[in-house]
């Protein structure tokens, strides 16, 4: 599988080449070549290449698995500092914290704005039914993150054990 670092160390030899590319087309005009033209696009489809794959070299991140981790969904999602993930019942205490952190690495970017904070909180929640026809939303914890750093050991995960209690009783 092509990594990140290789797809940098491309972008880097990709980039020389480019430079030589242009050196030769320069020389190319200076000594009034026939293929001076073709060169000149060559450097440009070069250059191209090279952005394309440095871009990609940013853009792939790889997010670690979290042992004992559930299914969830994201519900909500404001774009910055707010996220809300869906997990189904029966869950346990630590199923639900392997579940938020890996939540909270998945939906991690560093484009997301922040309210002056700087962390970013993941709310999990599902859905009981205490009546027939009656739907309540019960939030079961919630972990809080730093928006600047991709790897993040401080995470400060909150499980709410009343509401966990509660799914428990309502789910059996």
């Amino acid at each position: 599988m092509i990594t990140t670092a290789d797809l940098i160390t491309a972008a880097k030899w990709m980039g020389i080449a480019t430079i030589g590319f242009a050196g030769l087309a320069a020389l190319a005009f200076l000594l009034k070549w026939g293929a001076r033209f073709r060169l000149v696009g060559v450097t440009g489809f070069m250059l191209v290449l090279t952005t394309g794959t440095f871009g990609l070299g940013l853009g792939l991140y790889t997010t670690p698995n979290i042992p004992g981790a559930g299914h969830y969904t994201t519900v909500y999602d404001t774009g910055s500092d707010t996220v809300v993930i869906a997990v189904s019942a029966p869950i346990t205490a630590t199923e639900l914290d392997a579940t938020l952190r890996q939540a909270a690495n998945k939906v991690f970017s560093y484009g997301r704005l922040n309210a002056g904070q700087g962390y970013m909180t993941v709310r999990a929640r599902t859905i009981v039914h205490p009546k027939p026809g009656l739907s309540e939303p019960l939030v079961l914890g919630e972990v809080k993150r730093s928006l600047a750093q991709r790897e993040d050991n401080q995470m400060k995960v909150q499980i709410n054990q009343k509401n966990l209690d509660r799914l428990s009783k309502v789910a059996t």
